[in-house]
């Protein structure tokens, strides 16, 4: 997941418990989701309102544990 982030691949929606998409498909692992974004490794690149897309992008935290992988 955070690969296709990082590959310019993936959208994510506003709210609480975001929504991942990658290549315009709902990612399947919600839960993954909910847990790289409250940990901080993934955010939207602009503000967002509940369920509208953005692009996604990678924290600094998501770049380091993308590396060490």
């Amino acid at each position: 997941m955070l690969r296709a982030v990082a590959a310019g691949r993936a959208e994510v929606t506003g709210g609480v418990e975001p929504e991942l998409y990658v290549d315009g498909l709902p990612c399947c692992d919600q839960m993954a989701t909910h847990d790289l974004v409250h940990a901080g490794l993934l955010r939207p690149t602009r503000p967002t309102s509940f369920g509208r897309r953005v692009c996604a992008e990678l924290t600094d935290d998501g770049r380091a544990a993308l590396a060490a992988s």
